[in-house]
């Protein structure tokens, strides 16, 4: 006899916990970014020197605990946490914003604003809205 989505329960529904491929994509290209910020502060830290340390270190730290914090929106985003969305929305406008200023360089501004479009249209997608609004232990964050 085979057993049907409610025969348990105390399990939950598996399309209940299904994360959506846009909250997929959106929340893995934002943790890419944030490691992406994770090398930056390494490589800052590289080369900074003694006549400009206090700027190098941080600008360093900056970047990384900017990283640190993405990558941990990210995968509360995935985990379908609502308030995840705004940091994960305001790096996508700063991103944005680079690209526009590095418009003179068109393949990394278009690279930038390709994937800020993209983890744009990932977190507002409806089935995204939808799964974080159906997070089945919101009364429990």
């Amino acid at each position: 006899m085979t057993e049907g989505p409610n025969d348990h329960p105390d399990e939950p529904d598996a399309s209940a916990s299904t994360v959506p491929p846009p909250l997929t994509v959106a929340a893995s290209v934002a943790a890419v970014q944030g490691f992406v910020l994770l090398v930056l502060a390494v490589l800052e830290l590289a080369n900074v020197s003694s006549d400009r340390l206090g700027f190098g270190l941080s600008t360093a730290v900056f970047f990384a605990v900017y990283g640190a914090v993405l990558i941990g929106a990210a995968l509360a985003l995935w985990r379908r946490h609502g308030w995840a969305r705004g940091p994960v929305l305001i790096t996508q406008l700063i991103v944005l914003g680079l690209a526009w200023n590095l418009r003179e360089h068109v393949l990394v501004a278009l690279g930038l604003a390709a994937v800020a479009v993209v983890v744009v249209a990932g977190v507002v997608h409806r089935d995204t809205i939808a799964a974080l609004e159906d997070r089945p232990d919101d009364e429990d964050a």
